[in-house]
């Protein structure tokens, strides 16, 4: 894979994680956790991004979309939104635009007069496709380096991560 972290990156983020054990912070695991996520997820994203959808004329936002239209099927932008890890006023925003290239439609409720229900089109599915196997084959050059029982140990914890009891003060989407 060509998106290698170069050195002065791993070199910065080392130094982040030294100098915040020599100041006490109290929870340094779980910093170190959080970091490495994030920054994972960034750098991940902008490679996929870059890499996959801006080539297609799709941004990250409006890839996350179309899976969320691809697998539930219509939805109205309320339902859609969560689904997609985004505000509903940003899937609105979003759909508007995907409307004008000819990837969504965007038809009246027929439960909600003030709502819409979205739906991809043909020329959707077809772009999603495309999208969609070029993203897992980046998906998996990212993931090569790790073993088929490594992958699974990761999703097993970040889904531990991802589905904390309500009872915790950790805030979540939808």
């Amino acid at each position: 894979m060509s998106a290698v972290v170069d050195d002065d990156y791993q070199h910065f983020v080392s130094g982040i994680l030294e100098r915040a054990d020599n100041r006490g912070f109290a929870h340094l695991s779980a910093m170190q956790v959080v970091f490495a996520l994030t920054t994972t997820t960034s750098q991940v994203t902008y490679d996929l991004e870059a890499t996959v959808h801006r080539p297609r004329g799709l941004s990250w936002a409006a890839y996350r979309l179309l899976v969320v239209l691809a697998v539930s099927g219509p939805l109205d932008p309320t339902r859609a939104a969560p689904r997609a890890a985004m505000s509903r006023a940003a899937v609105s925003a979003l759909a508007k635009t995907l409307e004008r290239d000819g990837l969504i439609n965007r038809k009246p409720s027929t439960v909600d007069g003030r709502s819409v229900v979205l739906s991809l089109t043909r020329r959707g599915r077809s772009v999603f496709a495309d999208a969609k196997a070029a993203n897992n084959e980046r998906e998996e050059a990212w993931c090569a380096v790790l073993a088929e029982s490594e992958r699974r140990q990761l999703v097993t914890l970040l889904r531990k991560l991802a589905n904390q009891p309500s009872s915790t003060s950790v805030r979540q989407r939808g």
